[in-house]
């Protein structure tokens, strides 16, 4: 019985990594493709070897998810509709209300280039695919598996929700606090408070149903907010 337990571990493990890896080429992809347009797009944002290097310090992370009570990637007990379907929704609302709080309230007239947040299309699929993946990887994955870790070990996990929740609340703050913005205090207000109810539920799709629910969720938001705006504005507002 043991040894069927740790053979589906095993597998489990090698998924994660099979599944992490096959992440990291498409990011190399996107930096191959960026350079071979960058003639054309001058102010493309590229992404560089360093970033994927970078990446590589998760690896460690991807042996303990059932150590840390975190589902691992394709975790049979975790469905489709939990998995993908419901955080990709999520995350286009969350895409949409951005859609419409910035970019039709704030700024209704065409752009006359393509802005910072937007990058031309295809490239954009692949800049934001490793963005997302970026981000997850270093404000879920890392922090929240080492803090489940740790809630799962200390005294055999008399405190593990309240690790959880304690980290859950902390990797929601980072991100709306390093992308503090200027404006009036509705937008700020907004942008803090949006920011903030993203990624706490990320914390809490990632406990329920693992790395890949949360980073959908996070997709779902870059789809409707930087990959479709982006095609709007390059092949409508630009032309």
């Amino acid at each position: 019985m043991m040894k069927e337990k740790d053979l589906r571990c095993s597998k489990a493990i090698l998924s994660n990594i099979l599944t992490y890896v096959g992440f990291l080429i498409i990011a190399l992809v996107g930096i191959y493709y960026g350079r071979s347009i960058q003639g054309i797009y001058p102010e493309i944002r590229l992404w560089t070897l360093e970033n994927v290097v970078t990446l590589c310090l998760a690896f460690p992370f991807l042996f303990i998810f059932g150590r840390a009570r975190i589902p691992d990637f394709f975790d049979k007990s975790v469905s489709m509709a939990q998995r993908w379907y419901l955080p990709l929704a999520l995350g286009a609302v969350f895409g949409i209300l951005d859609v419409l709080v910035i970019k039709v309230c704030m700024h209704p007239e065409p752009y006359v280039e393509l802005p910072p947040f937007l990058q031309p299309f295809p490239y954009s699929l692949f800049l934001y695919f490793s963005g997302a993946f970026e981000v997850e990887v270093f404000y879920r994955l890392i922090p929240m598996t080492l803090i489940l870790w740790l809630g799962a070990n200390y005294k055999e996990g008399l405190y593990f929700h309240r690790f959880f929740w304690v980290g859950a609340m902390l990797t929601a703050l980072r991100e709306p606090l390093e992308q503090w913005p200027a404006g009036e205090t509705w937008y700020i207000t907004y942008a803090f408070c949006s920011g903030f109810l993203m990624n706490l539920l990320q914390a809490v799709f990632f406990k329920k149903y693992g790395f890949l629910a949360s980073l959908i969720l996070r997709l779902g938001h870059y789809l409707v907010w930087h990959i479709l705006l982006g095609v709007y504005v390059q092949f409508v507002e630009l032309l």
